[in-house]
């Protein structure tokens, strides 16, 4: 009894009192986290590139 009442309540909340946002608003949220994480990644790669150049430069000179 514990568990219906638990499920009809909480299908009762999610459709009439939780505030969904509108689908361009998601669109818009994932092109930003697309973008940011292809931004973050490229720096990430760069640092990367760079620290393996230093470090290959600094082995090589022994």
């Amino acid at each position: 009894m514990n568990l219906k009442n638990f499920v009809l309540e909480s299908y009762d909340e999610m459709k009439n009192k939780v505030s969904w946002p509108k689908f361009s608003f998601l669109q818009n949220s994932a092109v930003l986290v697309l973008v940011a994480s292809l931004i973050f990644a490229l720096f990430i790669g760069v640092v990367d590139l760079g620290f393996e150049n230093i470090m290959t430069w600094f082995y090589d000179l022994f």
